[in-house]
């Protein structure tokens, strides 16, 4: 196998911005405008993608004892200790 080839195997194609647009309601409530590098990688991989967000839906938005503003200070906090800039 030439580099060349073993290159290209290396890589995930990822959706482009008119696939993401196409794929994502107006009404999201993520919806920022652009297209967020970690939705275009979930959506590059349909099983394990599709899993993540209906996790994320269910911790994100079903009924529980925190309210959105609080899960989302949960979810920023987490990232933060991670050094994750999401």
């Amino acid at each position: 196998m030439a580099i060349e080839e073993a290159r290209e195997d290396a890589y995930v194609r990822l959706p482009t911005p008119e696939e993401m647009d196409a794929a994502r309601p107006d009404d999201h409530p993520y919806n920022f405008g652009f297209v967020p590098a970690m939705g275009r990688l979930l959506m590059a991989h349909p099983r394990i993608g599709a899993a993540f967000q209906a996790m994320y839906a269910e911790i994100m938005f079903a009924p529980g004892a925190l309210d959105r503003r609080e899960r989302e200070m949960v979810a920023g906090v987490a990232a933060a200790v991670q050094f994750c800039h999401y």
